[in-house]
């Protein structure tokens, strides 16, 4: 299946294999294309992230199964060092350290994100969207992310390339404010075509500080910070859409970028702004925008059993154009993409102040937002109208 094929260039041919490549490369893209026409011209129907190979429902009744599995081990813990004082589900799962704080605990991956790198042999930005997806869901306990260790798989050994992913993890790294202390390299030819890319991150926090969303109240304003672009979630379905229509390499003027450029664009870490709007603001409740899209808010909502509802801006081109290739409903755009929101803050509507100092802090930080919507009493999730839940 097009992009599919192409981490057989992750390693430079010679001249003789290069027509081969081309060959699978251009067979590859018209099979995708097909694809996508069968499902949206032929039976008039939205070519779906399920159709792409993932199904939101399908991962959530896994999760669910895991975590009634996984509880079972909180009792190893209970009454000493490291006892679990979260739930499984939330961004991060939180133990007890003593002396008033807790470490929060998550893992995070680019997923196929990696596939474009590899289609562009462009491997020092992976790591970006890597660390940015771990740091990014520490803050959203309230927690200060602290350090970071790595875990890249390989097809086979590649020190340039290795090199060049390790570059975009230590930038990330910096700008995030955490150290990366160790990781793993695993070789796995017969279980790796290419590469994968994942971490496991810790922060801490006080527990008195910690941010759940249970203190969400009908009226709080949410604010929503931008997104860089796609970020790394949505990914098989907005390549199969995109380089259906667009080579990788094609400048698309809508985009102004070429489509690689577009889907390999490094998700923002929000790390400094939203850490320095939790010192020194109130704050009720955090969400990064990612798997999922909006329906990620249920995540916060449920524990202050509460609901929202949002009016976005309007959507970066490449949204809207992923939506008219796929002829997609607003509820699976929705439930699926960030939608130019990568990030969202929930705070109390009864102090008007501490929503524009809020907003000075932001502006400080150079972080665009905008205020898009309130928590609301009715238990859903309504972004621009459509219940996403």
């Amino acid at each position: 299946m097009g992009i599919n094929n192409f981490p057989f260039l992750i390693f430079e041919p010679n001249l003789k294999t290069y027509p081969y490549i081309l060959f699978t490369w251009l067979r590859g893209m018209t099979e995708d294309f097909k694809e996508i026409k069968a499902f949206s011209e032929e039976k008039q129907k939205e070519f779906t992230y399920a159709d792409a190979g993932v199904d939101i429902e399908k991962v959530k009744k896994s999760h669910a199964r895991m975590a009634e599995i996984f509880r079972q081990t909180f009792s190893q813990r209970f009454d000493k060092f490291g006892r679990v004082v979260s739930e499984i589900g939330h961004y991060a799962g939180l133990i007890d350290i003593g002396g008033g704080k807790v470490i929060a605990i998550h893992v995070d991956g680019v997923g196929t994100k990696t596939l474009i790198a590899q289609a562009m042999r462009k491997y020092d930005t992976v790591g970006i969207d890597c660390v940015a997806m771990n740091v990014n869901d520490l803050i959203c306990m309230g927690a200060e992310p602290v350090s970071l260790v790595d875990y890249i798989a390989l097809e086979r050994a590649d020190d340039t390339i290795v090199a060049e992913i390790a570059k975009g993890l230590a930038k990330a790294a910096k700008e995030a404010g955490v150290a990366i202390v160790g990781g793993e390299t695993a070789i796995m030819p017969d279980v790796v075509k290419g590469f994968d890319l994942a971490a496991m991150s810790l922060g801490v926090a006080y527990k008195d500080r910690i941010v759940t969303g249970a203190k969400m109240v009908p009226g709080d304003i949410v604010i929503g910070l931008e997104s860089s672009g796609i970020h790394s979630n949505g990914l098989s379905l907005a390549r199969k859409l995109l380089l259906g229509r667009f080579d990788i390499g094609t400048h698309v003027k809508e985009l102004d970028c070429t489509a690689g450029e577009e889907l390999l664009r490094p998700t923002r870490i929000y790390v400094k702004p939203v850490l320095d709007v939790l010192q020194n603001r109130k704050v009720h409740g955090l969400a990064h925008i990612t798997g999922g899209g909006f329906s990620k808010l249920g995540r916060i909502a449920d524990k202050a059993e509460v609901g929202f509802e949002l009016k976005l801006p309007k959507s970066k081109p490449v949204f809207r154009m992923i939506q008219k290739f796929g002829l997609l409903s607003d509820r699976e755009m929705f439930r699926t993409f960030n939608m130019g929101v990568g990030f969202i803050i929930v705070v109390p509507a009864d102090e008007p102040e501490d929503y524009e100092r809020v907003a000075d802090i932001l502006k400080k930080h150079k972080m665009p937002h905008a205020v898009i919507g309130k928590v609301t009493k009715v238990r859903k999730i309504l972004v621009n109208g459509v219940d996403v839940l």
